[in-house]
Order: C-alpha cells, then structure tokens, then sequence
C-alpha cells in the first residue's frame, strides 16, 4: 500500500473513532440530537478532506522522487529531482541527489580507466598484428614469388592465385591495425584521421562525404579519441546494420566547443532497443563531458547549443536515417577533464 494510504487511513481511523466517541458515551444530549449528529458528520469529512489534500501536499515531493529514481540513468547524466518540501522530505531529496553526483563521478572515473585500458589493449594487438602477422604474411609473399619464379609453368598460375589471396589477407590485417590504432589521429591530426576514415569506409559500398572545420580549439588528445572513435561507431552501424549508402561526417566549431554529426541514409534506429555500440559511444561521451544524441537527422542532442541542424540530402534519397551527434565543450583550464587529459595513460 501506497505511504500516502497508510498514514490517511490511520488518520481516518483515528478521527473516526473520536467522532464515534463523541456520538456514544461521549456526548452533550442524550439522546444524540440529529443536528449534532450532522454536525458531526459534516466535521469528519471535512477533517478527512482537509487531511486528504494536505497529505497530498506534503508527500508529493516523495512521488517526484520516485518517478526520479525510476528514470534515472547514469548514461545520461545531469537530471535531478528539485529539492522541495520541508524537514526529512527535503533532506531525503538533498541525500538522493549527492549520491547520484557521487555515482556519476565513480562511474566516470571507472569507464575512464575501462577505456583507457581498452585503447591500450588496441594499441597492443594492433602492433602484434603488424610486427607478428604482418611480416609473417610478407615472408610468406616473398617465398611464394622465389617458388613461383622456379616451379614449373603449369604451377605458377596457382601459384599467383595464392599470392593474391595473401596479399589481400595481408592488406585485411593492416586494415584492422589502422581501426584498432589510428596512427594517424596521432600523427596528423583529427581533421586527417576523419578524412582518412571517410576514405577507408568508402571501400565497404558506403560513399561517404565530408565537411571538416579546420579551425577548432585545443580539445586535447583524449577529447580528439572520442570524437575518432565515434565517428567510426556512427559509419560501422550505418555499413553494418542501417543498410545505409551514403553518410556524411560534419564536425564544426561552436561558441562552446566542437560538434560531430555522422548521418546515414539507412533504416534509422526506430524504436528498437539501444545495442552495445550506442552504449559504448554513450561511455565515451561521459569521459569528457560530452552531450551525445543518435536518432532521426536533425533531432537534439543533449548539450546542444545553437541550431538544431540544416537539412541533408544524405537522408532524402534512400531512408529516413539516423544521426549521431556529439557536443564536446572545451574544458577550462584546472578542470577535472583538463586534468585527465593531461595525465598520462596507464601502460599496456
């Protein structure tokens, strides 16, 4: 039973017991008066209404709090209940909210340590699959060459058969060394390695169009992974799973920072369930402070200043789409993000 039933109804008992009192032993006329009696009555409920609506009142920062904390979730940071109400209740609502900054808090410094362990595990099967299996797969090249040029005519056409096939396992190895480890975010900048990206999914029937500002602000190298990495999330959902054949990467300066926009023009999302790769874009938005939104083109992300977004013909010619849309501010300088970003990684 609901708190708001059970302290009306030991209020109701209560009152009537006293009114029954009153018209029993406990009484001025005897025998009770029929005006009394109405009077009487006419009090109990005016009493009961009067408690009714003043239990109301007063517990209904309570049931604020409950819709709170059954739509509370930690990926989408920053909703809180107004502290209302008077004593307990609002001291209640006070305690509730300091435990979600601290569960925020722990949460980002844990997916921080989640993915930073993450790119260095990347990084590390990325330079095994280059130094190890790369070279390896070369050896192999070179040896089939040095066999082809000797063997007999009748076998060097399969011969050149099987070094296609190597090679082209060979260039599928380096592939996924550039995906687990993007060098070139490393070497040349953000605004390359997104252009670098565009180029290497236009491989997968995706054409993939791009409009980069090159003048951004100082985002700092873990805010520039983020932007990387979900840039690549927006274009392998839309190869994958959106049946998509176009998409565009926009990224723009703000008044407060940096936005990221990958349309497609695939299925769109609808109303299925959020998958794994959206939840992993939502942990690294969270890393930096970042407002991430994905659905139709065009809709709001959260953090988002300015205009909601011009229209695209990326979406107009095969699917209603889907948009990903990531709003990185520029950390001041002393702020927790600033710091982690300056701190160095763990080790492999």
């Amino acid at each position: 039973m609901p708190l708001f039933w059970r302290i009306f109804l030991l209020n109701a008992v209560v009152l009537i017991t006293a009114t029954a009192l009153l018209l029993g032993p406990v009484t001025v006329s005897t025998p009770v008066l029929l005006t009394e009696a109405a009077v009487l009555t006419a009090g109990l409920a005016a009493m009961l209404v009067a408690n009714a609506l003043l239990l109301r009142v007063g517990l209904a920062p309570l049931q604020r709090l409950t819709r709170a904390m059954t739509t509370t979730d930690l990926l989408r940071p920053g909703q809180r209940p107004a502290v209302a109400g008077r004593g307990e209740i609002a001291e209640l609502i006070s305690t509730y909210n300091t435990m979600l900054d601290r569960l925020e808090d722990e949460r980002a410094t844990s997916s921080a340590r989640a993915l930073s362990a993450q790119e260095a595990e990347r990084r590390r099967i990325a330079q095994e699959l280059h130094d190890e299996v790369g070279q390896s797969l070369t050896a192999v090249l070179l040896q089939l060459k040095r066999t082809a040029d000797h063997a007999p005519q009748e076998l060097r056409e399969e011969l050149r058969l099987v070094q296609e096939t190597t090679r082209g396992s060979l260039d599928e190895i380096r592939r996924i060394a550039r995906r687990l480890r993007p060098g070139v975010l490393d070497e040349l900048g953000l605004v390359s390695a997104l252009k670098a990206l565009a180029t290497e999914f236009g491989g997968y029937g995706l054409t993939v169009q791009h409009r980069l500002d090159p003048d951004l602000p100082g985002l700092g190298r873990e805010a520039e992974l983020v932007l990387y990495r979900v840039a690549q999330e927006g274009l392998t959902n839309a190869a994958r799973h959106a049946d998509a054949t176009r998409a565009e990467i926009t990224l723009r300066r703000t008044p407060v920072g940096v936005e990221l926009r990958v349309r497609d023009n695939g299925r769109g999302i609808g109303d299925s369930a959020e998958g794994a790769g959206i939840r992993g874009m939502r942990e690294r938005a969270l890393l930096i402070g970042a407002g991430l939104g994905v659905g139709p083109p065009g809709h709001r992300a959260p953090g988002t200043d300015g205009d909601p977004g011009t229209g695209s013909a990326v979406g107009s010619h095969h699917g209603p789409g889907t948009e990903v849309r990531l709003t990185v501010p520029v950390p001041a300088p002393g702020s927790p993000a600033t710091r982690r970003a300056a701190s160095p990684e763990p080790p492999p």
